[in-house]
């Protein structure tokens, strides 16, 4: 738990940082449907490259980007073996009614690479933007909608307060795990029945400690005055110059090639 990433901010004073929130919501956005239009693994290296070219902007170590795929290792590794056993096509190898084809192999490297390229392109999202800017952003963003009555601002808030508390709350398992494992509890042994039971104690303490934070938050959003679809002002506005239109359109460029190629 505790080389958990997935949600931790990294405030260093790069081009990726400084880019507006917006463009990197859209750019990632761009980036995960575009990548569902790739067809063959010539076109993930394009992809990949640009991955690790944000990552070398960033000064955001390689290391710790990979970290963020422990917590959906076990979501990986399912959709792995269902392509691998349920795709159809030439038999390699046969475990009685399970088979695995040359399809199956080829289908889930193509989808395991493609969950892979998905998973870094947020972590690079949330290493290189504070929770505050993301709502920032995210507002912005919904902003057009308010018109029609939806609440822009308070979903803006929801998405940044769980991206926010997501390492908190992993914190918090991992101390209460220390202590109950001072206290003699046991995580490890067992068959998984009594590795479920055994994470009882584990569980209740953390939706308690969650709670109390909650409530905790509210009273605090409360006393600085927040209500919910009064407009806010903000300390810090927001605004795009040409360097985030530039990077911007040569991105939504790139995506439309690549979505072109696959339809040509």
């Amino acid at each position: 738990m505790n080389k958990v990433t997935i949600g931790q901010y990294l405030p260093f004073d790069t081009f990726m940082h400084r880019l507006d929130p917006r463009v990197k919501l859209i750019g990632v956005f761009a980036y995960i449907i575009t990548i569902f239009f790739v067809d063959d693994f010539i076109t993930f290296i394009p992809f990949a490259i640009l991955l690790f070219a944000m990552l070398y902007t960033a000064k955001i170590p390689v290391k710790s980007v990979f970290k963020s795929l422990r917590p959906l290792l076990f979501i990986i590794i399912v959709t792995a073996i269902i392509n691998l056993f349920t795709a159809p096509g030439n038999t390699l190898l046969s475990f009685g009614h399970l088979t695995i084809t040359d399809e199956g192999v080829y289908k889930t490297l193509f989808t395991v690479i493609r969950l892979i390229l998905i998973i870094l392109s947020t972590s690079i999202l949330t290493y290189t933007t504070s929770p505050m800017e993301l709502t920032y952003g995210l507002e912005k963003l919904f902003s057009p909608l308010k018109r029609f009555g939806f609440p822009a601002g308070e979903l803006a808030m929801m998405i940044s307060i769980s991206l926010r508390f997501i390492p908190t709350l992993f914190d918090e398992a991992n101390k209460i795990r220390m202590a109950q494992m001072a206290r003699g509890a046991d995580f490890e042994s067992g068959n998984i029945i009594n590795r479920a039971k055994a994470m009882i104690p584990l569980l209740v303490p953390l939706f308690i400690n969650s709670f109390k934070r909650s409530d905790e938050l509210a009273t605090a959003m409360e006393a600085r005055m927040y209500r919910i679809g009064e407009e806010r002002t903000r300390l810090n506005e927001i605004f795009m110059d040409k360097t985030d239109y530039t990077t911007l359109y040569v991105f939504l460029g790139f995506c439309v090639l690549v979505i072109l190629k696959h339809y040509i």
